[in-house]
């Protein structure tokens, strides 16, 4: 499986389209990016793609609307995420209240409890 990697204009178009609020982390994943809340993915860049985890209702109003894409790698895409439309990748207007969607959906989400370290055998 090989990861696309995104150009620094894929990246800035990303945070560009990320709400402006305190409890936005962004991550990098993989050689991509990931936009969290709460511990939570909202939203991702896997390559050009953006993809977003939006509500139900919000993920049928965009997929009656729009060409979507599936997410993540093509053999494995994420489920619960969606890729937005690829004509978006050049205008970042479009993409922005999808992404506030996105976090708005995934903020109602409990916190993401922090993972136990893992205790090393001694040797």
């Amino acid at each position: 499986m090989q990861m696309p990697k995104p150009s620094e204009e894929d990246k800035e178009r990303f945070r560009s389209v990320l709400p402006d609020h305190p409890d936005v982390v962004v991550k990098p994943m993989f050689g991509n990016l990931g936009a969290f809340v709460n511990g939570n993915m909202f939203a991702g860049l896997f390559g050009p793609t953006i993809g977003v985890k939006l509500s139900d209702a919000d993920r049928a109003a965009l997929e009656a609307e729009e060409v979507t894409q599936p997410f993540g790698p093509e053999e494995r895409p994420m489920g619960g995420y969606v890729g937005l439309p690829e004509a978006w990748n050049s205008d970042a207007a479009q993409a922005e209240p999808w992404v506030t969607r996105a976090f708005a959906h995934v903020a109602e989400f409990p916190p993401k409890a922090p993972k136990a370290k893992a205790n090393k055998p001694k040797k």
